[in-house]
């Protein structure tokens, strides 16, 4: 058996990046090989900061020691539930890593608060912004109007964002490079404030919209009406009927639909139905269906039989993914 010395040095980068952050520091005392390793930019691609209770002071360490130029997705989060007179996010640091960081194109925040964060500040390389229950001001995407302000924004996640209304879901349109969309448990987003905004936002070609407040009906009319490029299609089943679902028949770009549960709606169109309307679908090649408890069951082999040209899935709810990046 060969020995950790023995290993090539590209092996042994490919082991350390399953590590976390501190433990790659502390790696690098062992020995001066393994310092030289940890050193290289290669590890410092995808960093997650979430792991562990980081101060900034310890960001702004990592930033200019590790992550520079090579840094192309971070994960870190803020101290949202941690008092008052917790650190938080400032606008220097996230002004830093766009000066610091011209490759990064992921950034994803948890539990920060952004209230006194401008828009602004953040990198104007990034590609994909996730908010995962994080804290803004009214104003915070209505400051986005600048159309030099993230330019390159391709792909916007609100997780549990509870301030998240209308007026920022209008506000995406500023983002001409925006091509995908995912909103989850936004609860104060409307069946008029989602009709609205999909009209402005006919460009979108993947829409995710998850334990919202808005019924399964409501929102695919919105999408049948104004979306009619839109290439993936994922929400959640409450309020969903046989009528709603027909809405989708002759999308004409339509390629993934992912249907997730918990399974609420007595409405819910069953599997002859859904065979119906996706045979209508003239370019669907993936139906999904998650969270419904029909794993094993007949309605499997129904689906699977009456959509010979489709990749059916039916499955329990979906895991976090480790690899968070991809």
């Amino acid at each position: 058996m060969a020995a950790l010395a023995d290993l090539p040095d590209s092996v042994l980068l490919e082991i350390f990046s399953y590590l976390p952050v501190r433990d790659r520091i502390r790696i690098s005392r062992v020995c001066h090989r393994w310092k030289r390793l940890v050193d290289d930019r290669w590890l410092w691609r995808h960093v997650d900061l979430t792991l562990y209770t980081i101060r900034p002071k310890v960001v702004w360490h990592l930033l200019r020691r590790y992550m520079a130029s090579r840094l192309q997705s971070l994960r870190m989060s803020g101290y949202l539930f941690s008092g008052s007179q917790a650190p938080q996010l400032s606008p220097a640091l996230l002004k830093a890593l766009g000066h610091k960081c011209p490759s990064l194109q992921r950034l994803c925040l948890h539990v920060a608060d952004l209230s006194m964060v401008p828009i602004t500040s953040l990198p104007p390389t990034l590609r994909t912004l996730e908010l995962h229950s994080c804290e803004i001001s009214v104003a915070w995407l209505l400051r986005g109007q600048d159309p030099s302000v993230l330019p390159l924004l391709e792909c916007v996640v609100l997780d549990r964002v509870p301030a998240f209304r209308d007026e920022h879901l209008r506000s995406l349109t500023c983002f001409q490079a925006l091509r995908s969309l995912v909103l989850g448990g936004t609860y104060r987003v409307t069946e008029m404030g989602l009709d609205a905004s999909l009209q402005e936002l006919s460009y979108l070609q993947r829409l995710e919209l998850l334990g919202c407040s808005l019924s399964a009906d409501s929102a695919l009319l919105a999408i049948s009406r104004h979306l009619r490029g839109v290439r993936r299609i994922r929400l959640t089943v409450g309020g969903l009927s046989a009528t709603g679902l027909a809405r989708l028949e002759g999308m004409p770009a339509l390629e993934s639909l992912c249907l997730q549960g918990p399974l609420t709606s007595p409405e819910m169109p069953t599997p002859a139905e859904i065979v119906s309307s996706c045979l209508a679908i003239p370019k669907l090649r993936v139906l999904e269906l998650q969270g419904l408890g029909w794993e094993g069951q007949e309605a499997v082999r129904t689906l699977r039989a009456g959509l010979p040209h489709c990749q059916v899935l039916v499955r329990a709810s979906p895991k976090a993914s480790v690899d968070w990046w991809v």
